[in-house]
């Protein structure tokens, strides 16, 4: 399939909508055309969003199924999920095991003045409430039952939900299982039909990237609204309070991406780093504009898949994976923002405690949907497992939508550094220049 070169690549596209988006949303704030922005800019990055997430699952569900009837071999399979599930855990505890080294060495949440504490606890007691009843809710489930929820009892219903993302994977691979195991003279036309699906679905994802620069323009302009809030310098000061944390959540994801995703990327994937960044900027610059891994999970599997030459019984299985369990970025900020937390209310975290962080967020990355605001419910999680009051998050929830956006640029990075692992040691990567 051969696709029309563009003028401008992408990923300046995409820049020049995030600096524009910037450029007007600080103008709206100044000008008191915030509500304009919500009103009538908003919708247009809503309304992109929406498109690249209505594209995921028939993506998946087509690649995936092609990517397993092509392998020919359900051990190979078994062996390429086992691979990835191990490096996903392995990366995740390293990601979380950075973050509390980096935030009991920097103590972020140490000299905090009462007044800023007390003015954070007002401002955001109602967004913290919510998060701890979401939390709560998730909490009750039994142990199991994230192991329940792989299981849809009707396909339609959780065709309809992207965040039943492992329900569509499970559902493919055994669609992709079947046909292996059905004769091929009945497995074939079904196969082709697929595959036509799936460039139809690629060349979608092209047309609905043109639309980039608007959407996300749309979308930085809001949040830079919604962020500076009615009182812009009463933001700033709040944040300005906050700029220890924000610095060392920011350092914690870059020390992730240099001492772990890049060695991957050279001694294992055997790839220039550099040019694996440089190849990953589309998709990086989309993750950090949308804070969704299932919005940017369409462009990443096609940019996988045509520009970094990984295979797309790779992406189709990996990927998706990735999207829904793999959230390193996410979880190091539950880290780091947990212990920030107990030393801002002065409450000394044992070893025990700093371990059982660890353990919890590890767990709790597994259950993080790939939408914007999802870790902050499952940090309230790991807040209860160490006994800080679950209240404490509305200390953080003011710069937390700008963060929300770079940890998301960290968990597509991962997920694309782990198919390139993956992919090399199947066999399945291919040169690129």
């Amino acid at each position: 399939m051969t696709t029309k070169k563009r003028k401008f690549p992408l990923h300046l596209q995409i820049l020049a909508g995030i600096l524009l988006g910037l450029g007007w949303g600080l103008l709206a704030v100044n000008i008191g055309m915030a509500d304009f922005t919500k009103d009538f800019i908003k919708p247009f990055g809503t309304i992109f969003v929406n498109l690249l997430k209505m594209v995921a699952i028939p993506m998946i569900v087509t690649s995936l199924i092609i990517g397993v009837t092509s392998l020919k071999d359900i051990n190979k399979l078994s062996r390429m999920g086992g691979k990835t599930l191990g490096i996903f855990i392995l990366t995740t505890v390293f990601a979380i095991t950075i973050g509390v080294v980096i935030a009991n060495v920097a103590k972020p949440g140490s000299g905090i003045p009462e007044e800023t504490k007390t003015k954070l606890m007002s401002a955001y007691a109602d967004k913290a409430a919510a998060n701890s009843e979401s939390a709560e809710s998730f909490s009750q489930q039994g142990p199991l039952q994230p192991l329940v929820d792989l299981f849809p009892e009707n396909l339609l219903n959780a065709a309809t939900d992207n965040a039943n993302m492992l329900q569509i994977v499970l559902v493919a691979i055994l669609v992709g299982v079947a046909l292996i195991l059905i004769p091929a003279q009945k497995s074939e036309p079904v196969v082709r039909v697929l595959d036509g699906l799936n460039d139809a679905v690629l060349k979608i994802v092209d047309i609905i990237m043109y639309l980039a620069p608007i959407g996300v323009f749309a979308l930085i302009s809001s949040v830079i609204t919604e962020v500076a809030g009615d009182n812009p310098s009463e933001a700033i000061g709040l944040l300005t309070a906050l700029g220890k944390y924000v610095i060392v959540v920011l350092v914690g994801l870059c020390l992730h991406v240099i001492l772990v995703y890049m060695p991957m990327v050279k001694f294992l994937a055997r790839r220039s780093p550099l040019w694996f960044l440089k190849k990953m900027r589309p998709v990086q610059l989309l993750a950090f504009s949308t804070s969704s891994s299932n919005a940017t999970l369409a462009l990443n599997m096609e940019n996988a898949e045509k520009n970094m030459g990984i295979d797309e019984e790779v992406t189709g299985f990996v990927l998706p994976l990735g999207a829904t369990v793999n959230m390193d970025g996410t979880s190091m900020y539950q880290a780091i923002a947990a212990i920030f937390i107990a030393q801002a209310l002065n409450i000394d975290l044992s070893l025990t405690d700093q371990i059982m962080i660890v353990v919890t967020a590890t767990l709790a990355s597994i259950g993080s949907a790939g939408v914007p605001g999802a870790g902050m419910v499952m940090l309230v999680i790991v807040l209860n497992s160490i006994n800080v009051p679950a209240a404490g998050i509305a200390l953080i929830m003011g710069p937390d939508r700008i963060l929300d956006m770079c940890r998301t640029v960290v968990n597509v990075t991962g997920d694309t550094t782990v198919a390139s692992v993956v992919a090399r040691s199947e066999g399945l990567l291919h040169d690129r220049e």
